[in-house]
C-alpha cells in the first residue's frame, strides 16, 4: 500500500493510469490475493484509486481536477488571541482583491483537531491552504494528509512555524531567534544580570526565541542555567509560567529581568509579581513579544519585539496566490522570514547606575 501510494504521489502513475491487476500485484509483492485487496482497499478509502466495475483499479481522477473554485483555507491555531484577528485581516485582503474566498478553521493547536481540519479541507474544493501547524516543535504525526493534498495538487504555505520533517515545504516566519536576542540584549544593556526566560515548548517559536536568548547571553560572558528558564506547554499556558516564578520569588532567587515568550504571558507575569509586593520595573524589569494592544494598554507599557501580522498574513497569500496561478519564483525560496523591531516602552529599568 505505502509502494504504491509512493509512485501515485510522486506522479510516476499518472490520474487515469490503470494499476496491475490483484493477480499481478499478488506476484510481484508475494503475497496473497486477499492481502492485495486489503491494500487496496485502504488506497480506495483515502481516495488515491478508484474501482469501476468490470474495468479494474485507477489511479484517482481528482487529482487532476481543475482548478478555479475561488475558495482559500485558512487554518490557524486560535481564531480569538490578539494575533491572530490582524493575520486573517492581512489574508483577507490579498485574496479578496484578487477573487478569493475564505474558508476560515481552528484547531486550538491541538494535533487531533488539525488532522480533522484537514481532512475536511480535502473533502472540499479549494485552490490552496495557508496553515499555522499546531505544536509545531514536535513531529507531525499526520503527514499523510500533506501527502495528500501534494497528490490533489492543491499548494499550501505553513506560517509562523513548519514541522522539522517538512522544512522544504512553503513557509513564511518571523524571525523570532533575532526577536529573542534583541529582547534580551536589551535587557543585558541595561544592566540586568539575573535575568528569567519563559518559553512555550510545544511550538518552534518558543524554540527560536529561547536560542536568541541563549545566544545574548553567551555573547555577553553569561553561562547558561537551565533553571533560569520556565519551560511550558499549551495545555499549562494559564498556570505554569506564573506559579513557576511564584515559587522562585518566594525562594528569594534573585531575578532582576524577565523574557517572556509573548505579551499575553507577559502581563500574567506583572500580575503574578505585583501581587507578591515587587513593583514593574523598579524590582523586576518585563519584556514582552508581539507588540499586541495589552502591550500597549496594560498596567504597565511592555518593551516587546512588533509582530507584523498583517504584513505576514499578505505575504502568505501572495506567495500561495504565486503558487496557484504557477508563477515562476526567480529565486525559488521555501522560506521567507521577516525582521523583527524592538519596540521600547515602560516595562524596563536601567539598573547600570546602582552597579
Amino acid at each position: 500500500m505505502e509502494e504504491l501510494k509512493k509512485e501515485i504521489i510522486s506522479g510516476e502513475k499518472k490520474p487515469g493510469d490503470r494499476l496491475p491487476s490483484e493477480n499481478q500485484l499478488s506476484e510481484v509483492y508475494h503475497i496473497s490475493r486477499h492481502t492485495v485487496r486489503k491494500a487496496l482497499s485502504i488506497l480506495e478509502q483515502e481516495g488515491y484509486i478508484e474501482a469501476e466495475h468490470g474495468r479494474g483499479t485507477f489511479v484517482s481522477r481528482k487529482a487532476g481536477r481543475k482548478k478555479g473554485s475561488g475558495n482559500i483555507a485558512v487554518i490557524t491555531t486560535y481564531l480569538s488571541d490578539y494575533i491572530f484577528p490582524r493575520l486573517i485581516q492581512g489574508i483577507d485582503q490579498v485574496l479578496t482583491e484578487n477573487g478569493y474566498s475564505i474558508i476560515i478553521k481552528n484547531t486550538g493547536n491541538s494535533r487531533l483537531k488539525e488532522s480533522r481540519c484537514l481532512e475536511e479541507i480535502l473533502e472540499k474544493d479549494v485552490d490552496g491552504l495557508i496553515i499555522e501547524p499546531s505544536k509545531s516543535e514536535i513531529l507531525c504525526g499526520h503527514r499523510g494528509l500533506y501527502d495528500k493534498l501534494d497528490f490533489y495538487k492543491i499548494p499550501y504555505v505553513f506560517i509562523q512555524g513548519y514541522y522539522a520533517q517538512m522544512k522544504s515545504k512553503l513557509h513564511i516566519r518571523l524571525d523570532d531567534c533575532m526577536g529573542g536576542y534583541l529582547v534580551t540584549k536589551y535587557l543585558l544593556d541595561l544592566g540586568h544580570e539575573h535575568i528569567l526566560g519563559i518559553f512555550k515548548a510545544d511550538d518552534s517559536q518558543g524554540r527560536d526565541r529561547h536560542k536568541g536568548f541563549v545566544k545574548a547571553l553567551q555573547e555577553r560572558g553569561f553561562s547558561y542555567d537551565p533553571d533560569m528558564v520556565i519551560w511550558y506547554h499549551t495545555e499549562d499556558r494559564s498556570a505554569k509560567p506564573s506559579e513557576a516564578l511564584k515559587i522562585m520569588l518566594e525562594e528569594k532567587i534573585p531575578v532582576d529581568g524577565i523574557v517572556c515568550y509573548n505579551d499575553q504571558i507577559a502581563f500574567e507575569i506583572i500580575k503574578t509579581i505585583q501581587k507578591e509586593g515587587i513593583s514593574v520595573p523598579e524590582d523586576i524589569s518585563v519584556t514582552g513579544y508581539d507588540n499586541s494592544f495589552i502591550a500597549e494598554n496594560g498596567m504597565v507599557k511592555l518593551t516587546t519585539i512588533a509582530h507584523p501580522q498583517e504584513r505576514l498574513g499578505a505575504m502568505a497569500a501572495e506567495l500561495l496566490l504565486e503558487k496557484i496561478h504557477e508563477i515562476p519564483d526567480e529565486e525559488s525560496r521555501v522560506e521567507r522570514v521577516l525582521k523583527p523591531v524592538l519596540v521600547i516602552r515602560e516595562s524596563c529599568k536601567d539598573r547600570r547606575k546602582n552597579q
